[in-house]
Formats: C-alpha cells, structure tokens, sequence
C-alpha cells in the first residue's frame, strides 16, 4: 500500500510523452493468442494494468519477452484453457481471453469474480449471447461461465448497446469463426478500430461500415505480426484538465487531434487555452476565465465517459454553473461526493440533465449533476475508488489550498505509470509514500 502527499497551489508546467493506450495495448495482446505466432506489440505503456494483464497471459502458458516500451508474445507449448479465479478477479480481461481459448480448445471455463473498476454494473451477458449466436453453449454454475462449441459459426449479432468489450470479443471470435459474421450497433471507438489495424494485420477480413456494422469473414488462421499501439486519449485529457485548471501550460507531445475532437470542443466552449501541433499544448500562464458547460457523455464520436471526471473538476474553475449527464455508466458520479469534502459545490440529481433522456430515465440514478464555480478547494485525505475518479482527486489536490493524503493509488497506477515523478517534473509538490 502506498499513498501520494500533495502540497497544492504550486505552478505546472512542461512536456509529457504521452504513452500508448491502456484500453487498447491489452485488447491487442489478448488479439495475438490467436496466432501460434510470436507477435511483437510496441508503445506499450509502463503502468500496472499491462502487469496484470501480461501476468493472466503468463498463467495460461503465454511466452513473454518484455523490455519498457515492447512486448513480444506467443504461446507456449504449456499453452492451456483454464483461467484461475485468482487472474480474473484482477481486471476484465479474463472474458477478452474467451476468443483464442475456445478456437483453440473448444471450451473456456470463465470466472464469474471478474474485476476491473467499480463504476457501475457490468454484467457479461452481452458477450455470452453474442457467443450463444456465433453457435456456442453456455452453462451457469454458482462461480464459472462454461463455454463450449464444436467451431464457432458466423451469423448476424445485433448489440443492445454499442458496448467496447462486447465488440472487441466479437471481432475475435468471428476472426477464426467459419463463415461470415455481421455486428450491427457496435462500438467504433478509435481503441476498437485499433483492434482492427491489429486483426488485419494478422490476417484477418474486416469491414468496418458507417452505420456502426462490422462484416468480418472468418480465416482458417491468422499468423504473428508488429504493432504500433495508439497513443492514450483518456490520459491525453486527464493532463489537458490537469495544466488548465492549475493555471499551468502542459505540451502532451504524441497526442493526436483526431482522436480528441470531442474534448478539445468543449474547452473551446469552457474558454479553456490550447494549441494543436505536432501534438497539443494545453494551457498558459494568463489563466484565462473558464466558462461554464453543458455536457453528456455518449459513446464515440460523443464525449466518453472516461474524460467525465477531470472535466468535472474544471467545471468547478469555471465562472458559473455547469450541468453534466453521464449516459454511460449510472453510477459513475458517486466520486464527486469526495470532491464537495475538498469544497466543491457539486448536486447530484437523477433526472437526466443537459441532454435528451438517457437509458437511465426514471431509475433514480444519480447520472446527473449541477457543478457550481469558481471554487477554492483545500487539501484533505481522500481514498481513491477507481482508476479516473483517481486522476480527477489528484487534478483536485493540485489546485487545492494546502496538504492532500490520497490512498489507494494502485487503483491509479493500474493507468498512469510513473505518476509521482511525471508530476515532480512538472512542478507538482509530490510525494509517494509507503503506508
């Protein structure tokens, strides 16, 4: 256990690399058990949910070579089926692992004790039906998933919600599924079509359509290959928020526009400094007067739920009232309850707020809230609850007046590696310490 001390008010300012995708690199080493092939994934970023990651793959006999910015993967001649409840409890890429184990094997045994954040429900049904569809069979006992199949078949899969993880599963299954396989309502997030670049490489046949379809025409088999992991929006954001709500100037070198355009609308609608180049620069020292917003978060091209909570504590600089309606997950807001300890003036509210009804209309979630500012927040001891809301009380810290204790930073550096001493290089009066 270990905790950050922060000593708040201090000027950042400098440059930070920013990193290859969590949300993608561990979507593409899953990817790569498909192959009997070694494949070479580069931009890998030093943060400890690759460590669990690459450790479940280590579990199932995956041969590793790791150096700090590339993993280089194949199965091993111990390569096996069965996922420990121990791995699965970790993160959520036990039910990712589905794919290459079942095409491999022909059955799966999946733990129900899946880990990952606690922002909300995140039942695995969508998968299973999915694989219910491509001709697989699924049994429920008290702890496991039972997945069995003969060969998976293509078919016709209509998602219910343009879910991330449903979508990237069904690209694998149907990579090496005989036939052809049509996923209506998928995602398209830039982290998704990453998987794509990956899978194609490998071999495989994806369409991927402007109506949220993918057509994907099974292979026999797919070989090895390199990649490139794209670089991190969510961390991108999280320093964006950090320099302009410290008054500060950070130049995210490795950031791409494309992939931001959302984000960088609504600064520009906040009033809040930044420059494209050949990445972005946010903030200046001026420290112009932040506007308030009206925002919801939506799947992509919306603005995604991941950047929520470092613009909630912009909101709270800003000059007036601002409404935010997260859409994605129902009960992502409870973090900012920490945040009104550190003085910020935050209501919740379950109606659905700055936007049209969402999917949580009428089921008294508070998805909604009301962040009033310009606010001086001060330092106080805050537990984290998950990986964002981490990053959000750490932008918090920074601006407070006086001394913060932030526990629980492991939640934290499952996605930002190296934080404490990023931060020290950027001026930030940081301390890790041991508990």
């Amino acid at each position: 256990m270990a905790s950050y001390v922060i000593e708040g008010s201090h000027p950042i300012a400098g440059r930070v690399q920013i990193p290859g995708s969590k949300n993608a690199v561990t979507k593409v080493l899953m990817a790569s058990l498909l192959s009997e092939e070694p494949s070479e994934i580069g931009n890998v970023p030093p943060i400890f949910e690759l460590d669990l990651t690459l450790d479940l793959l280590a579990s199932l006999g995956a041969r590793i070579e790791r150096n700090t910015h590339r993993v280089r993967i194949q199965r091993g001649p111990d390569f096996h089926s069965r996922i420990s409840k121990e791995q699965a409890s970790h993160n959520r890429m036990a039910v990712l692992a589905v794919a290459p184990l079942l095409h491999a094997f022909g059955s799966v045994t999946l733990p129900k004790n899946l880990g990952g954040d606690r922002i909300g429900p995140r039942p695995v049904n969508f998968h299973l039906d999915a694989y219910r569809q491509l001709g697989a069979s699924v049994e429920e006992t008290e702890e496991n998933y039972l997945i069995r199949c003969e060969g998976l078949k293509g078919g016709e899969i209509t998602l219910p919600y343009p879910s991330v993880s449903t979508t990237e599963n069904v690209l694998l299954a149907a990579s090496l599924a005989k036939g052809t396989t049509l996923i209506r309502g998928a995602a398209v997030e830039p982290e998704v079509l990453d998987l794509v670049l990956f899978l194609q490489k490998m071999g495989a046949i994806i369409e991927h359509n402007t109506d949220r379809t993918y057509v994907v025409e099974g292979r026999e088999r797919l070989k090895g290959t390199r990649h490139f992991v794209l670089p991190d929006r969510i961390t991108c954001a999280s320093y964006a928020a950090l320099a302009i709500a410290t008054g500060g100037r950070i130049e995210a070198a490795g950031a791409r526009q494309e992939h931001m355009l959302a984000f960088l609308n609504t600064l520009r609608r906040m009033n809040a400094p930044f420059e494209v180049g050949d990445g972005i620069t946010f903030g200046n020292l001026d420290r112009p007067a932040l506007k308030p917003v009206s925002l919801e978060t939506n799947v992509h091209p919306g603005f995604m739920t991941d950047w929520q909570p470092p613009t909630v504590i912009l909101m709270t600089q800003a000059s007036g009232s601002s409404v935010l309606h997260e859409t994605v997950y129902e009960n992502r807001l409870e973090y900012t309850q920490t945040l009104a300890r550190m003085g910020g003036q935050i209501q919740l509210d379950t109606r659905c707020l700055g936007g049209s009804p969402c999917r949580f209309h009428y089921k008294d979630h508070l998805h909604s809230c009301v962040v009033r500012g310009p606010t001086l927040l001060k330092g106080t001891d805050v537990e984290v609850p998950d990986l964002r809301a981490g990053f959000s009380y750490v932008i918090a810290a920074l601006c407070a007046r006086g001394r913060s204790r932030i526990t629980h930073i492991e939640r934290i550096e499952r996605g930002y590696g190296e934080l404490h001493t990023t931060l020290a290089a950027l001026g930030a009066r940081i301390e890790r310490v041991e508990d």
